[in-house]
């Protein structure tokens, strides 16, 4: 009888996978996972917004890409945030009214999001409500009645404005809404605070509920001065927003919790 000239390895067992099926599948997943993480390490990366304090800019529910190369990149770039290096690689100083992600300065596990409004050397103050950079008064108009709804679905009823903040960096000025709820505490009535080099000065859109660096004692929630090492990145375009109103086992309510308007627009 003629002996078959095919090797009993090549061939598969019954019903399984080759090895070599194998390998190909890993390195397949892996070369995508490698990929995923390259992408959202140097490039963009996904985030939601869980509280108010962006309002109205950015709502309760929205998910947004995340430029990771507007800045440069510091260790807080890299998945888990191992602390390899110091400083940053290809940095670049922010612009005057980005919307910007960084870590909390108070526990680097939490990241933040809030509008740069100063750089350093920049005097920052807050008097009776209204924003003063370098002791001149931040226009802005007032654009009426607004109607906020927070993360513990708590109505807010306050004032929209839009607001003009000086650009930087060649930049002209760029126009954006804020939330106004009152003219009263701390946050409204601020010292004059200057700017130290290596670090920026953040505030919420929603002036009257945000935790930023107006704050700046020894509480667990003041944020104070960031320094420019905190930055992740800027954030660019809102992907997808949900307004979650409804528990999540209610299915047919899903289509009508999407906040289709909202979808796909840049974010100044």
């Amino acid at each position: 009888m003629a002996k078959s000239d095919r090797s009993p390895s090549a061939t598969a067992p019954s019903g399984g996978l080759s090895l070599h099926a194998a390998w190909e599948w890993l390195r397949t997943v892996g070369v995508a996972l490698i990929f995923a993480v390259g992408v959202r390490t140097v490039l963009f990366e996904p985030f939601s917004i869980p509280s108010g304090s962006m309002i109205p800019t950015l709502q309760v529910g929205d998910y947004l890409f995340v430029a990771k190369y507007s800045y440069g990149y510091s260790h807080f770039a890299l998945p888990f945030s191992p602390d390899l290096f110091s400083g940053r690689v290809l940095g670049r100083e922010p612009h005057r009214g980005d919307v910007a992600v960084f870590r909390f300065t108070k526990d680097t596990s939490i990241d933040y999001i809030k509008r740069i409004v100063g750089l350093p050397g920049d005097h920052v103050q807050v008097r009776a409500g209204q924003l003063y950079l370098n002791g001149t008064l931040v226009p802005r108009t007032s654009l009426g009645d607004y109607v906020a709804v927070d993360e513990h679905r708590t109505q807010m009823e306050g004032e929209r404005f839009a607001e003009d903040l000086p650009g930087s960096g060649g930049r002209g000025v760029v126009k954006h809404d804020i939330l106004k709820l009152t003219d009263e505490g701390m946050q409204n009535d601020t010292p004059d605070y200057v700017v130290p080099a290596g670090y920026f000065f953040a505030m919420g859109d929603n002036r009257d509920d945000s935790a930023d660096s107006r704050f700046m004692g020894s509480d667990p929630e003041d944020l104070g001065f960031v320094p420019m090492e905190n930055l992740v990145g800027q954030a660019k375009w809102i992907f997808f927003s949900i307004d979650a109103a409804h528990p999540f086992w209610q299915v047919w309510e899903w289509p009508l919790e999407i906040r289709w308007s909202r979808l796909f627009h840049g974010i100044r």
